[in-house]
C-alpha cells in the first residue's frame, strides 16, 4: 500500500504491476486474516498477512507475469483448478469457489 491509496486502488495498481491487467471494476470478496494466512519466506521471515481479496470480472490488457513476484500465471476452469496451492492462499481461493458457486 502506498501513501494515501484506498485498498481499491491498491488492488487495481497491483493487478496491474503484478500480471499485466486493468480492472474495469472491483467488488470486495473479504478481508481474511489468522492463523492460517501464515507465511514463512524462504529466507526465514515470518509473517501473518491480512489480505483484502477482490473480485474482478471486467478487466483489459494481456496476462502476463511480472517476472518478480509472478513467474508464472494462467487462468484456469473453476473445476480444474490445481491442488498444490500455497496454503496461505487456500482459504481465499475456498472463499471464491464458494462464491461463485452460490
Amino acid at each position: 500500500m502506498e501513501p494515501g491509496e484506498d485498498m481499491k486502488e491498491v488492488a487495481s495498481r497491483e493487478l496491474f504491476e503484478e500480471v499485466g491487467l486493468e480492472a474495469e471494476e472491483l467488488e470486495l470478496l473479504d478481508i481474511f486474516s489468522g492463523p492460517e494466512l501464515y507465511y514463512r519466506y524462504p529466507h526465514g521471515d515470518e509473517v501473518y498477512n491480512v489480505v483484502a481479496a477482490y473480485l474482478c470480472k471486467e478487466y483489459s490488457g494481456i496476462i502476463r507475469g511480472d517476472g518478480d513476484e509472478v513467474q508464472d500465471i494462467r487462468f484456469f476452469d473453476l473445476n480444474k483448478i490445481p491442488n498444490q496451492i500455497s496454503p496461505p492462499d487456500l482459504p481465499i481461493i475456498t472463499r471464491f469457489l464458494k462464491e461463485v458457486r452460490s
